[in-house]
């Protein structure tokens, strides 16, 4: 998967945080809880998250494919994008919490379109959106060792394209993509506490659940594909207090 092999940057940035973030805290705090002790009481709490990610799309091919003389292959190629979230975390026993993160996420999608004629060049279609995110998260968390704990989480996200409408009224587009999308996530991250805030680097992976290809038969490049789902690699930085 491409998006895991782009995102080894990301996963050395997100490591080298940790080991900061635990570094500060083991020269303020020596050994213990102490920051901990003062938040696990708070049944709820919020914040702001900020996000890098890279996405694409996962194609595949229509039944006409074969009977067409002009494409070669379609290839999906990693676009960047980045989110920014509200979060709002409610604690469900020691363990547990519901996370609910509204916001928006701005994205690029590629696709690579090789012409069989020629077998050279590629023609290529991005994809610009501007997504309003609602993403449902539960949340297990360890204990806490030295005021950090690791978690994992999964849930669904529901996303909304502003743009998509005024792509769609444009009859004259090679590909045009549904507005509305539905994702599965599943994720792992770390929580550092300090004295007034909590700092979670995170690192999620989100496959879409729908079909979001508006089909489009007097366009070939439409024609020749049958369904397209969204997947994204995100690195994350929870702000929470």
């Amino acid at each position: 998967m491409r998006i895991v092999s782009r995102g080894k940057v990301t996963l050395l940035l997100f490591f080298m945080v940790g080991f900061l973030c635990s570094e500060v805290l083991a020269q303020k705090g020596g050994r213990g809880n102490i920051n901990f002790r003062n938040k696990e009481n708070k049944p709820y709490y919020f914040g702001l998250s900020l996000a890098y990610h890279s996405s694409n799309y996962q194609v595949f091919r229509s039944k006409n494919f074969n009977d067409q003389d002009q494409i070669l292959s379609v290839q999906s190629v990693d676009g960047p994008g980045y989110n920014v979230n509200v979060i709002t975390n409610l604690k469900v026993g020691r363990y547990f919490d519901f996370r609910l993160l509204p916001g928006f996420s701005f994205a690029t999608h590629n696709l690579d379109y090789k012409d069989l004629r020629t077998q050279e060049g590629q023609r290529s279609i991005m994809i610009e959106s501007v997504f309003v995110e609602v993403p449902f998260h539960v949340r297990y968390k360890s204990e806490p060792y030295n005021d950090m704990r690791v978690y994992v989480l999964g849930g669904l996200k529901y996303g909304f394209d502003l743009q998509s409408e005024s792509r769609t009224r444009n009859q004259d587009l090679l590909l045009k993509v549904a507005p509305t999308d539905f994702s599965l996530e599943v994720g792992f991250g770390a929580q550092f506490f300090f004295p007034y805030f909590i700092l979670s680097p995170e690192i999620k992976f989100s496959q879409g659940l729908n079909n979001v290809l508006i089909l489009n038969s007097s366009q070939i490049q439409s024609n020749v594909l049958e369904n397209v789902r969204s997947r994204a690699f995100t690195i994350s930085f929870h702000f929470e207090g």
